[in-house]
């Protein structure tokens, strides 16, 4: 029997490169999917799951619009998992972010995420059962870059770890992974400015490389497993090594070749 049957996990972010995986990673092991994005092109995802035989819907819907999400999850018969995914930035450095993309930005991030916590919270306490698991980014700990996206996920870590503390007795867990730099399509756009993009950004990284999209889905799959039962507030990188230290200052430093 597939570990995840019977069980509805909700994505949010599910058109894009980390979610679309999510998705594929949940339904092959007997979940029932609800992706959730605001992208266009959420019907060639699902065409896609269904292709591998995975039950799957789709909504389209902006979760930065509090009374959007709940309208569209009192539709929701029941969530096991939720996987709050969802993510993006526009401006990259500070002196291009204005108050208005700021704010865009954050309610994008941070409050869309909560807005999904609030409308499954009070059914899974209900329940007495329940995995969050919300998709930071390691720019929630170090300035690198993208300095909305970067609060808001910081953000997200905290809201992870309140969660953990207040939901716990009603057996509903939370944590939160942080994905370094992650190939997908997104780095292929940006490849068409710079070629070598990835190549140098992988200096930075201790493994010697970046973090596929299955690496994320995995550990997000542990989480959300039996396995992880005893597991909660967990502030887990899925980073190949990046926020460990800095292997380019310490090599420069040591004078060593490692």
């Amino acid at each position: 029997m597939k570990e995840f049957t019977g069980k509805t996990i909700v994505v949010t972010g599910a058109a894009g490169g980390i979610g679309q995986c999510l998705c594929l990673w949940f339904g092959q092991r007997g979940a029932r999917i609800i992706g959730i994005d605001k992208a266009v092109n959420t019907v060639q995802v699902v065409s896609a799951l269904e292709d591998n035989g995975i039950d799957a819907m789709f909504l389209r819907l902006d979760i930065g619009d509090p009374n959007s999400v709940e309208m569209a999850f009192a539709e929701i018969d029941g969530v096991d998992v939720l996987i709050n995914n969802a993510g993006y930035s526009n401006h990259h450095t500070l002196n291009v972010t204005t108050t208005q993309s700021w704010a865009e930005e954050v309610n994008g991030n941070l409050n869309g995420a909560f807005n999904c916590v609030h409308a499954v919270l009070g059914r899974m306490k209900a329940a007495g059962r329940g995995s969050i698991i919300n998709v930071a980014s390691v720019n929630g700990l170090s300035a690198l870059g993208d300095p909305a996206y970067s609060a808001a996920k910081a953000g997200m870590i905290s809201m992870t770890r309140t969660l953990a503390q207040e939901v716990g007795k009603y057996g509903v867990r939370a944590n939160v992974v942080l994905p370094g730099t992650v190939r997908t399509p997104l780095w292929r756009e940006r490849a068409q400015k710079d070629p070598q993009v990835l190549k140098t950004l992988e200096r930075w990284y201790p493994m010697g490389r970046i973090v596929e999209p299955e690496e994320v889905a995995s550990v997000v799959g542990f989480l959300a497993s039996d396995a992880a039962s005893a597991v909660s507030g967990a502030v887990l990188p899925v980073d190949c090594g990046l926020s460990s230290g800095n292997i380019v200052m310490a090599r420069e430093l040591t004078l060593e070749d490692f």
